[in-house]
């Protein structure tokens, strides 16, 4: 299946899943609110019959139609217009509640308009837990009654939740089956996308080694020739390719067995302190015949101070610049100008590495870091590698707990900067 039949079904997919998770929770929504409409109801036909039968005990005339009102969610206060005997109140909002099958705890309280407050208050527990008889004085006060009841449910969200509870359960369910078709999404395209480097990675081996082979095979050939030995220089040259590819077949080999004990036994740095400007003059000394081979020129500006040292691994540190400045060569195509400059700020040593090269896209900024990842435009597949320089240039830099930032513009080359926080400096 190709790779826009792949995003098609997996937006379908995705699409399907989340009008289906939406259908359930807006269900689910409305369920909610209905019975939180039943409870209230509920609550206004036993509160209403409670102060009906306390004006019967009391032989007096209902205050008003509508007795009932809700203060808040969970808090309710009756006007009965007659002084309220605690005793009797409790057990008629028992029985109202039970007839309505309201198995909910809740407290109560009686206003004393003498003393203007809530004079007596219990709490009444359903399952006859430690809670019951637990005197409650802080229900707050209805200043429009003279004589009322207040009855607040602490529990009323839970109970409510409770009536729906198979369709919340179902809902989780659906919820986890869904984390799990993006978890197994993620994986498949992961390893989808796994499959492509390794499938791009053995393409870029097999030309690597190809090249190299064919090199040495004809050269090989040349050799074999018995009048070869009559032409000294030519004999000389012929060697020297050899020499040359092998040992270019040799340093692609042990980038590769390199990167491979790494992401198996993890990088591990030997620290030291050394001289940070040396370690950079050594490497442009070194990096400077091959420049200008291509007749490219290397620069150096050291704008930290003089005797600046670093704590760091200092062979990985060499190999990093090497890398930065390998991939400058290669990703250039006019005469390659690199320049290497150190600067302090407030936090950090920062060491840049600039060149004039191709540049790097900003969709790919982020990639380039990736072990086998390359730039897919351009003449970049021309250039000759696996996609490891780069990968360990940020691993060593993570090693480090230093920063690796990119700045980069097509056709206007590549700035890479090393940050070394100031800790690191002596």
């Amino acid at each position: 299946m190709g790779r826009h039949a792949i995003r098609i079904v997996l937006v379908l997919a995705i699409v399907s899943i989340l009008g289906i998770l939406s259908a359930q929770i807006y269900w689910l929504s409305i369920l909610l609110d209905i019975k939180e409409k039943q409870f209230n109801q509920s609550m206004y036909i036993a509160l209403r019959n409670v102060a009906l039968r306390i004006a019967s005990f009391n032989k007096s005339s209902m205050a008003s139609p509508n007795p009932v009102s809700q203060l808040s969610s969970n808090y309710f206060v009756v006007n009965t217009d007659s002084k309220i005997d605690a005793n009797i109140l409790e057990h008629y909002l028992k029985g109202e509640f039970a007839e309505r099958e309201l198995f909910v705890d809740f407290e109560y309280g009686i206003y004393n308009c003498e003393s203007d407050r809530m004079v007596y208050g219990n709490y009444v527990s359903y399952d006859n837990s430690s809670k019951a008889n637990r005197i409650s004085t802080d229900l707050p006060k209805w200043s429009e009654y003279n004589y009322y009841f207040g009855v607040r449910i602490p529990s009323r969200m839970s109970y409510i939740s409770n009536q729906v509870g198979i369709w919340i359960f179902m809902t989780l369910i659906l919820a986890v089956v869904i984390v799990f078709f993006g978890y197994t999404i993620f994986v498949i395209l992961k390893q989808r996308r796994l499959s492509e480097v390794q499938k791009s990675f053995i393409n870029n081996m097999t030309h690597e080694f190809k090249t190299p082979i064919s090199t040495i095979a004809i050269s090989a050939e040349v050799l074999l020739n018995p009048k070869i030995g009559e032409q000294p220089q030519r004999l000389q040259n012929y060697a020297n390719i050899i020499k040359s590819e092998n040992m270019r077949l040799k340093n692609q080999v042990e980038k590769v067995l390199q990167m491979a004990k790494i992401e198996k036994e993890k990088l591990t740095l030997k620290k030291e302190d050394f001289a940070l400007n040396e370690l950079l003059e050594e490497i442009s000394q070194n990096m400077n015949p091959k420049i200008k081979e291509v007749e490219g020129q290397l620069i150096l500006h050291i704008e930290a101070s003089e005797g600046l040292f670093i704590n760091a691994d200092r062979i990985h540190l060499t190999n990093v610049y090497y890398n930065l400045i390998d991939n400058a060569l290669k990703y250039t195509e006019n005469k390659p100008e690199i320049v290497i400059q150190t600067s302090k700020t407030e936090k950090s040593l920062e060491v840049t590495v600039k060149d004039n090269g191709i540049g790097i896209a900003k969709e790919y900024q982020k990639k380039i870091f990736e072990q086998f990842y390359r730039v897919p435009t351009g003449d970049v597949h021309d250039v000759k590698g696996f996609g490891l320089g780069l990968n360990y240039v940020s691993l060593v830099i993570k090693a480090h707990r230093w920063r690796l930032r990119v700045e980069s513009e097509l056709k206007r080359g590549s700035t890479f900067t090393v940050a070394v926080p100031l800790s690191y400096i002596k």
